[in-house]
């Protein structure tokens, strides 16, 4: 590991690779990665070793151990790359109309929703603007109107059960 870190020596690196590559496709297969993917992040794993050589410490860990940690690394980060879910279908056309009573439904609650934010106290009122219909955080209200945070949640909250109430 010191030839790799000190002259890029390509030989060690062989040797390292040679005897730690298949270790770490096999530790990674027992981790739960099927091949393909145990294969790429050995892979991965190794360039890393070749570039990142020389950040290796051998007062801290062995070679073995900062190699498996790295793989380890590595393999939650490929998990989660490839967790990402696939962005949902979307319809092509134009869509349907909606049906007149859920129109009139949505109208009918936005007036009374309206009127509740109305008859909220200005105080309550102010925050609610400002959180729902500013988009702002908390802290971003707190900012700007100097208020205390937790007087800002307890405002947003007492007006949020208020006006839940109302709409029921």
């Amino acid at each position: 590991m010191a030839a790799v870190a000190r002259d890029q020596d390509r030989k060690a690196f062989a040797e390292l690779f040679r005897h730690f590559a298949p270790r770490v496709k096999a530790f990674l297969i027992k981790s739960g990665a099927d091949e393909s993917l145990a294969e790429e992040c050995m892979q991965d794993v190794m360039a890393t070793l070749w570039h990142k050589s020389h950040l290796y410490d051998p007062s801290r860990a062995s070679v073995a151990t900062w190699i498996f940690t790295i793989a380890r690394n590595r393999r939650i980060d490929l998990l989660r790359r490839y967790a990402r879910p696939e962005p949902e279908e979307l319809p092509w056309g134009p869509e349907a109309a909606p049906d007149q009573a859920d129109v009139i439904a949505l109208q009918q609650d936005s007036t009374r929703l309206a009127d509740a934010i109305g008859k909220l106290p200005e105080k309550q009122r102010m925050l609610i603007h400002r959180a729902y219909f500013g988009d702002l955080t908390h802290s971003e209200i707190a900012a700007e109107t100097g208020l205390p945070l937790g007087t800002i949640k307890s405002r947003i909250r007492l007006a949020l059960d208020r006006l839940r109430h109302s709409m029921s």
